[in-house]
This record gives structure tokens, sequence and C-alpha cells, in this order.
């Protein structure tokens, strides 16, 4: 059984999909939910009786944006985002991401599939504009340029340019042949939180509040100054308050761990100049592992590929960024 207590203001059909005999995608809303199964260990729900999940999350808010026609969304980006002096990426294209799902709820098109940023500016916390022009709107997908801009002493800065291609991943026809692996990760407990990293790196990097990121120890050497050589960093991920992965915070979470350069011995800033992100299924509910990896780094710039599975072992996110490598002595 599955009752919806309040629907936020908007159609939740396209984010709701049961189970193991329970809801387990709504991103506005609170719910009743009486599970029918017991889920997989790594997360999801249990037997027992209704329960109320208050689905009211730091992620959404952050995210929010309010329509001031013509395809423009006005939004406040937070300080708690932040990754020293510069808002990350991932979450800016969440942000953009939103804005671009409101601008197509007419043809009920709510995720996205591919995303193709280039990173021009490095935002800051305060009011942010996204200007969304629809490139092409057909009855299975659409896509549609966006800018994220901000005004700064009278002139307006664009800090993204990108476009993206979106759909409903839930018409989807269950049909899945790969060859692809998720990471071999030891258990939870085996593994390094982030708070384990030292309070001066969570006081300079507040996005490291917003998650809650497991990394195997083979990929955590770095945080005391052993790091591994092999350029792969990958963990367990969720976000910090628990809530579900969907479609539009796998935008968030390609673009969420620590750069792989730090398991290169290189640890600093690593500004992503090009990421392009393909959402591939909405995540089953639970922990997620992310693996991320470079093959190559030359002249100063390297390639980072990021996977992001889903708790039932599913593929559900891909991105390759390039990024220039931080400065070194």
């Amino acid at each position: 059984m599955v009752e919806l207590v309040g629907l936020a203001g908007r159609d939740l059909e396209p984010y709701l999909r049961p189970t193991a005999g329970c809801l387990v995608e709504a991103s506005t809303a609170t719910i009743a939910v009486r599970a029918g199964a017991r889920a997989d260990p790594r997360g999801g729900a249990s037997p027992g009786a209704p329960s109320l999940l208050r689905v009211d999350h730091e992620f959404d808010r952050a995210v929010a944006v309010t329509d001031q026609g013509a395809g423009d969304y006005t939004a406040d980006l937070g300080a708690g985002w932040l990754i020293g002096g510069a808002i990350n990426g991932g979450y800016l294209l969440a942000v953009i991401g939103n804005a671009i799902r409101s601008s197509l709820t007419e043809v009920g098109q709510p995720d996205p599939l591919a995303v193709s940023a280039h990173f021009l500016s490095a935002g800051t916390p305060g009011p942010a504009v996204v200007r969304t022009r629809q490139v092409r709107r057909g009855g299975r997908h659409s896509t549609v340029a966006a800018s994220l801009v901000q005004d700064v002493e009278g002139s307006e800065i664009e800090r993204i340019t990108l476009l993206a291609t979106y759909g409903d991943l839930g018409r989807n026809v269950p049909d899945v042949r790969t060859t692809a692996l998720p990471p071999d990760l030891p258990p939870l407990e085996q593994c390094l939180a982030g708070s384990a990293t030292g309070d001066e790196m969570r006081g300079s990097v507040p996005l490291m509040d917003r998650i809650d990121v497991r990394l195997e120890p083979a990929s955590a050497g770095w945080a005391v100054g052993e790091p591994s050589h092999r350029g792969v960093l990958q963990g367990w991920f969720r976000l910090a308050d628990d809530r579900p992965l969907d479609p539009l915070s796998l935008l968030f979470v390609v673009d969420a761990m620590p750069p792989v350069t730090f398991d290169l011995g290189m640890p600093g800033w690593a500004p992503t100049l090009q990421l392009t992100a393909h959402v591939r299924a909405r995540p089953a509910p639970g922990w997620a592992t992310v693996r991320c990896e470079t093959r190559n780094l030359a002249d100063g710039y390297f390639e980072e590929d990021c996977e992001v599975w889903d708790s039932a072992g599913r593929l559900v996110a891909q991105s390759r960024q390039l990024a220039l490598a931080p400065r070194t002595g």
C-alpha cells in the first residue's frame, strides 16, 4: 500500500516506481509506505507498519528554481555546496537540470538522458539565473540549450553552458545487455568515511557535509599521504540525509567524488573544463557505488571517467570530463 499524503503542487507520477512492494522514488512528497518484502541489506525498505517518509530534503531545496517566464528560472546557490571558493560543478548541473525539467513539464519528459556541459567560470553562492531555450520538442525526446549566469558587479557572467536531451526513463522497456561490472568493494564497515579525512579538509569543502562517501581502503590512502597511484577512486555513496537518488541527483553524483588525481598524489582543486553525462536508468533505493578513473594525465590535463551503480547492481549513470590537473609545487 502506498498513500500519497501530500503532492507539493505537482504531478509525481513520473517519479514513483514500486520496488519490493514499496514506493522508492518521490522527491517532493510526504508518503506513507507499507513495505511488502525485505529489501537488499544495503538499503531500501523492510517489513512493518506504515512509516512516514518526509521527502523535504536539502538537495531538493538547494536545486529549487522559480519560473520567471520566457524560459528563465531564478535560483539561489547555497554555500553548502562549495569546494574551496567555487560551487561544485555537479550541483550546478543539477540546478540547471531542474530548470530544464520544469520547462518540459507539459510534455512529460522529466529525466535527463544526455547532458554535455562546458564550464566557463567558477560559480559562487547567491542568486543565479538559468536561461533555457528549447531546441527540439519531440514525443519521446526533447533537447534544450541552457546557461547559468550570475551578476558580478553589474555584469552578467556565464558560469556553464550546456545542451541536454530529456525523456522519460519510466517508459523504457527493460533490456540490459552489458559487459560492464560494478566496483568490487569491501563491505561498508570496512571502508573509510569521508568524515575521517580531517577537520581541515572538511572545513574548506562544505560539500563533504552534503554527502556520505565510504571509500575502499585502496582508494583512501591519499588521506594519510599514501596514494595508490592507480588513478582510481571508488566507494559507496549516498546523500547525507539519505534522500533517494533519482535521475536529477545523478547529475550531481557524477561530479561529487574527490578528484581522481588525489590518488595520483596530486591533491588540490581540479577545475572541470567539459563534462558529458549519460543517465541510463532510475536508480533503485539504497547505497550506490561509484567508480572514478583516469588513464591519461598529460600536459596539465586529465580525463576522469565515472560510473554510478545502484543498489540492485544496475549501471545508472556514466560520465567523462576533461579537467585541469592540480598545480604541483
